[in-house]
C-alpha cells in the first residue's frame, strides 16, 4: 500500500496529465454521429454546431449519419467507442429516453455514456399534404372520424417524439389514424411531400421549407406555445385538441469513462458555439429552441426523462410495431 504522500502524488500526476490532455483536445478529427439519416432536425443542429467547432478547434468535426433502429445503431457505436472524447452522438428523446421502455437496448443509457450538454428543444409541426381536405386541426379531426383508419401519419420511427405525438393525438382527439414509422425524419418527409402519406408531426427545420413553398400545409405546432418560426400557426391545443403538448429534445453524449476534463472542455466549447449570434439566428429561424447545460445537469435531465416516458409507454400500452 502506498504511503499517503505517494497516493497524493500519483493522483496529482494523473490529474495534471488529464488537464493537459483536455487543454490540447482535440488533436485529431472528432466524429459526431447523427443516429438518423440526413435531412432532419438533428442533422441540421449537428452540422451547424459541428462547423463552428471545426473552426474553433482547427480540427475537422466529421458528421456521420448512422440511421436505423430508431437511433440505436448510431448511438451504440458511441457506447462502444474509445473513451477519449473523439466520438460523440447528438442524441434525442427516442434513443436516449423512450426506447428504454420499448426495445431491448444494445446499451445502457446511464451506464454507457458521458453526458456533455443539452443542445436544443424542437417542436414538431402537424403538416398535411395539400391533397388532404383539411384546412385546420378541427377539420383534420373531423376527416379522421369520418374515415377511420384511412389517414396515415408518418414519423421518424417508433418511439420518437413524432410517434409519441401521433399516439397522443389519437388519444386526445379520439381518432383512428395509421402510424407509419420510417428510418428517420428525412424519408418520412419525402413520402409526405410526394403524397404517399397523409400527415406527419414533422420537425420544424425539415418542414418549414416545404410549408413556405406551398408543398405542405401547417395546421398546428406540437408545443404548448407558438413558435417564432411559424408565428401564424396555432398550437395543436389551441386549434382544437385540448391538453396536447409534445416537445422533442436533443443533446450531446460521448463514451462513458471519458476523462472529465475532456468532457468539460467539450461542454465549454459547445456552449460557447450555441451562444454565437449567427448560430442563434440560423437555428431559431428553423424552429430550434437552443438550450445548454452542464454535463451533470444534462445527465440528471435525461435520467428523469427515461422515467417519465417509461410511465407514458406503460400507461398507453405501446408496443413496437
Amino acid at each position: 500500500m502506498l504511503p499517503n504522500r505517494a497516493v497524493f502524488a500519483t493522483a496529482f500526476i494523473a490529474f495534471s496529465i488529464g488537464m493537459a490532455g483536455a487543454q490540447q483536445f482535440p488533436i485529431k478529427p472528432v466524429r459526431m454521429i447523427v443516429p438518423f439519416p440526413p435531412g432532419g432536425s438533428t442533422d441540421l443542429v449537428a452540422r451547424v454546431v459541428g462547423q463552428k467547432l471545426s473552426d474553433a478547434w482547427g480540427q475537422q468535426v466529421v458528421i456521420d449519419n448512422r440511421g436505423g433502429a430508431n437511433g440505436m445503431i448510431g448511438s451504440d457505436l458511441v457506447a462502444k467507442a474509445a473513451a477519449d472524447g473523439y466520438t460523440a452522438v447528438l442524441g434525442t428523446i427516442g434513443p436516449f429516453a423512450i426506447n428504454a421502455s420499448l426495445y431491448k437496448m444494445p446499451y445502457d443509457i446511464v451506464r454507457d455514456f458521458a453526458p456533455i450538454t443539452y443542445t436544443a428543444n424542437i417542436a414538431n409541426v402537424l403538416v398535411v399534404h395539400p391533397g388532404v381536405a383539411a384546412k385546420d386541426v378541427r377539420e383534420l379531426v373531423a376527416l379522421a372520424k369520418a374515415k377511420p383508419g384511412q389517414l396515415s401519419f408518418g414519423s421518424s420511427g417508433t418511439g420518437g417524439a413524432p410517434h409519441m405525438a401521433v399516439e397522443l393525438f389519437k388519444l386526445l382527439a379520439q381518432v383512428n389514424v395509421v402510424h407509419v414509422p420510417y428510418k428517420g425524419g428525412g424519408p418520412a418527409m419525402a413520402d409526405l411531400v410526394g403524397g404517399q402519406i397523409s400527415a406527419s408531426f414533422a420537425s420544424m427545420p425539415s418542414a418549414i421549407p416545404f410549408i413556405k413553398a406551398g408543398k405542405l400545409r401547417a395546421l398546428g405546432v406540437s408545443a404548448s406555445k407558438r413558435s417564432p418560426a411559424l408565428p401564424d400557426t396555432p398550437t395543436v391545443a389551441e386549434a382544437g385538441v385540448a391538453g396536447f403538448s409534445v416537445l422533442d429534445w436533443q443533446g450531446l453524449f460521448t463514451t462513458a469513462k471519458t476523462p472529465p476534463a475532456i468532457v468539460a472542455k467539450f461542454n465549454a466549447d459547445v456552449v460557447r458555439v450555441l451562444a454565437m449570434p449567427d448560430v442563434i439566428e440560423r437555428l431559431t429561424a428553423a424552429g430550434v429552441d437552443i438550450q445548454s447545460s452542464t454535463p451533470a445537469a444534462w445527465g440528471d435531465f435525461v435520467k428523469a426523462e427515461i422515467g417519465k416516458w417509461g410511465r407514458v409507454v406503460k400507461d398507453a400500452g405501446l408496443r413496437v410495431e
